[in-house]
């Protein structure tokens, strides 16, 4: 079966997808936008999507993905890989605005910005404030454990990630056995601000970017870097520029050969690389850490 320019075959154990380009799920997996896909030694990767439990691998140009059929792909994983977008066109984009773009796209060529579910980013993000991804990823596991709902599959037993009123109607320290430290009351707080719907997400993609990030602010634990991250791997925005420390020294090295500031950092991209400032970012991230720029 056929859809927007991509192939789908079912079979007995999911679907075989050809016509995929500019992918490769290290990229897309490793590169610090999602936090539940777990590696596995063939080079496959297991994750929740909409409380469906997949494993995903990428061989030879064909997308595989277990259980699920064609529905599932017009779904959830056409908008969730993004395949709707033509990554190669970005890529022609950016690599003509500069030296560097040129370099470092090699390097992450097959990043593909995931669409993600925005309450589970809030709280990831608000997870993987000053904190390292093993462990985010453990935060963000046993709060699925302990809070979400089971989800048996042949590839074991998975978990949803929990939602509002599950995460809100927690004592606080309940929530700290995930271990975030002071990022569980965050956790808390802003459980209950998204339960009484002092925050309302589905609003989000009708403000213009500055609304739609000060609007994320309100949120205990959301400053404008997180913000921009939600903002951006859920698909909402993608012409914010999440700068953090590791983000600045990138751009001080390759850009300004200097420090800078984050109001220079942000004002740069927004001038240089405008509505594909997201993208720019994550190759930038990319190739910074596969060359340990620093």
């Amino acid at each position: 079966m056929d859809y927007k320019g991509y192939t789908v075959y079912e079979n007995n154990n999911g679907i075989e997808i050809e016509g995929v380009r500019d992918f490769d799920l290290g990229h897309i997996f490793d590169c610090g936008q999602s936090f539940r896909w777990l590696k596995q030694q063939d080079g496959s990767y297991i994750g929740v999507v909409k409380d469906k439990v997949s494993r995903i691998r990428f061989e030879n140009g064909k997308l595989y993905i277990s259980n699920s059929n064609f529905d599932d792909f017009v779904k959830i994983w056409y908008d969730y890989f993004d395949l709707g977008t033509d990554y190669g066109e970005i890529k022609k984009i950016l690599c003509q605005k500069d030296e560097v773009m040129s370099q470092a796209i090699p390097f992450g060529q097959g990043i593909r910005l995931l669409r993600q579910d925005i309450w589970e980013l809030i709280i990831s993000f608000i997870i993987s404030a000053n904190n390292r991804i093993p462990r985010i990823m453990k935060s963000v596991e046993t709060l699925s454990q302990n809070f979400g709902r089971k989800i048996s599959s042949e590839e074991g037993d998975f978990y949803s990630f929990p939602s509002p009123e599950a995460l809100s109607s927690c004592p606080l320290d309940q929530i700290e056995i995930c271990k975030a430290g002071f990022r569980c009351k965050y956790i808390s707080n802003t459980s209950n601000m998204i339960r009484k719907g002092i925050v309302n997400l589905s609003t989000l993609k009708e403000m213009t970017t500055d609304e739609a990030r000060n609007e994320l602010i309100k949120l205990s634990g959301v400053g404008r870097k997180v913000a921009d991250c939600i903002l951006l791997f859920s698909g909402t925005n993608f012409d914010v520029f999440p700068t953090d420390v590791w983000i600045k020294r990138i751009m001080e090295v390759l850009y300004f050969k200097r420090e800078a500031t984050l109001k220079e950092i942000d004002q740069y991209a927004k001038d240089h690389f405008g509505s594909l400032s997201g993208y720019a970012q994550q190759y930038l991230f990319f190739f910074a850490r596969e060359t340990r720029i620093s």
